[in-house]
């Protein structure tokens, strides 16, 4: 499964940093993440990283294969 989940504001190299596996673009006051998610398991531990991180999660969507 593929996935993307925008967060509020522009991510430092350093907050980018905290998620290896996935990709991500910075762009009008938001940034994308993307990439990869092998199970419902990694989902909640890339929302959780979110949440420890402080970044407000606006969309998170499932990619098409």
């Amino acid at each position: 499964m593929r996935y993307e989940i925008r967060v509020e504001g522009h991510l430092s190299e350093t907050l980018a940093k905290a998620f290896p596996e996935l990709g991500h673009v910075v762009m009008a006051g938001q940034t994308l993440l993307f990439g990869p998610v092998v199970d419902e398991a990694h989902l909640y531990g890339l929302l959780a990283r979110c949440q420890s991180l402080g970044l407000r999660v606006l969309e998170m969507r499932q990619l098409p294969e």
